[in-house]
C-alpha cells in the first residue's frame, strides 16, 4: 500500500478483530443428519498467490480503481506510514493523492502466519506524481499481511520504511569485551500472552537489561525483520539488538488489531534522544503456535514525521509492474 511521504509512507495494509467464521457448503446437505456438511478447513495462501495479490492491489492504484483498492482491505486494516497510523478510510483516501507510473518489485518473502494469514515483505522501487507533482524515485522495503475473512482474502497491514545501506560493523575492540552473562531465562521472563502490548514492553525491557538470551526464547524460528537497512532473520535479529544501547528508548501510541484468534499486531513509536525529533514507528506481530505467543514479525524504521512533506506513497502501487 503506498501512500504519501508525508501523505505516503505507508504502502499498504497490521488490526482489533474477530476469528472469521467457519466456512460452510450450504449448496448440498449431508444424507445422514440432514445438516450441510462442513468444508475442509482452508489453508494459507500459496507464494505465489500472496505475491500476484501484493502486485494487485498496487495495480488498482495505478488504475485509480479505488473502489477495488477499498474492497481488497480489512474492514480493520491499518496502514502504518511516516505521518501516521491510517484506518481503511484514511488509506483510501490517501492513494487517492498519488499517481504511480513504474513499480518495480523485487526480493520477495513469504511467511505464513497460520492457514488463514500470510505475510508478504519486498522491496518497491517507484516513481510518479503526488498531489500532481513528480517524485523522485523512491526505494523502499515493504511489508503486508493478508487474511482470509469468510473465504475472501484481504490486506489488513500494510508498512513501509525507506531503504538504506547496511550499517557499517563497528571495529572489533584492540582488548576483547568480556560479554555481560544473560540472567535465567526462566527467572526473568513472563510468558508472553494475549496482549500484544504488554509482549513488547517485555521485549524492550529484555533489551535494556540486555537479556538476549530471553529475547531470543520469544520470537518463532522462522521470525522475520524489517529494517531499512536489512531484512534479518531471528538469529540476525538478535545479534542486531545485541548491538543496540536500548536504555533511553521511550515508547508510545500503542495501537493493536486482532489478525485472528491466534495472531495479533501492535504498532507504536519508539523515540531516543539520537533519533530523528519524532522517533520511528515500529510494529510486531505476535502469533500462538502450540499455545505460545512468539513474535513473528518486527517492521521499525519508519521515520515519523514532523509535517507533511515530500511524495511518497501507500499501500501498494502499480504503474508498470515488474
Amino acid at each position: 500500500m503506498k501512500k504519501t511521504l508525508a501523505l505516503v509512507f505507508l504502502l499498504a495494509l497490521a488490526l482489533s478483530c474477530t476469528a472469521p467464521p467457519t466456512n460452510r457448503d450450504l449448496s448440498g446437505t449431508n444424507t445422514a443428519a440432514n445438516v450441510a456438511p462442513e468444508k475442509p478447513a482452508a489453508v494459507a495462501m500459496t507464494e505465489a498467490d500472496a505475491i500476484a495479490k501484493e502486485k494487485a492491489i498496487w495495480e488498482t492504484i495505478k488504475t485509480k480503481d479505488y473502489e477495488a483498492f477499498g474492497n481488497m482491505l480489512a474492514e480493520e486494516q491499518v496502514e502504518v506510514i511516516d505521518i501516521g497510523v491510517n484506518d481503511k478510510a484514511a488509506s483510501i483516501a490517501g492513494v487517492k493523492q498519488f499517481e504511480p507510473s513504474e513499480v518495480i518489485f523485487s526480493d520477495w518473502k513469504y511467511l505464513p502466519i497460520d492457514k488463514d494469514a500470510v505475510i508478504v515483505s519486498y522491496t518497491a522501487n517507484y516513481k510518479g506524481k503526488m498531489e500532481g507533482k513528480e517524485f523522485p524515485a523512491q526505494t523502499v522495503r515493504a511489508s503486508s499481511a493478508w487474511v482470509n475473512r469468510a473465504g475472501k482474502w484481504v490486506a489488513i497491514f500494510h508498512q513501509e520504511c525507506p531503504l538504506k545501506p547496511p550499517m557499517a560493523q563497528p571495529a572489533a575492540p584492540k582488548t576483547p569485551v568480556k560479554p555481560v552473562a544473560s540472567p535465567s531465562v526462566a527467572a526473568t521472563t513472563a510468558a508472553p500472552g494475549t496482549d500484544p502490548i504488554a509482549n513488547e514492553k517485555m521485549v524492550w525491557d529484555l533489551f535494556k537489561s540486555k537479556n538476549y538470551d530471553a529475547f531470543a526464547n520469544l520470537l518463532a524460528a522462522d521470525f522475520l525483520e524489517i529494517e531499512p537497512d536489512g531484512v534479518y532473520d531471528k538469529a540476525g535479529s538478535v545479534k542486531g539488538v545485541s548491538m543496540m544501547d536500548a536504555t533511553k528508548f521511550v515508547l508510545s501510541d500503542f495501537k493493536t488489531v486482532n489478525i485472528d484468534a491466534d495472531a495479533a499486531l501492535v504498532t507504536y513509536v519508539a523515540t531516543e534522544p539520537k533519533m530523528a525529533p519524532k522517533g520511528e514507528r515500529h510494529s510486531t506481530i505476535w502469533v500462538n503456535r502450540d499455545g505460545k505467543w512468539q513474535g513473528l514479525l518486527h517492521h521499525g524504521g519508519t521515520p515519523v514525521a514532523m509535517k507533511p512533506a515530500t511524495p511518497k506513497a501507500s499501500a501498494s502501487p502499480s504503474a508498470t509492474v515488474k
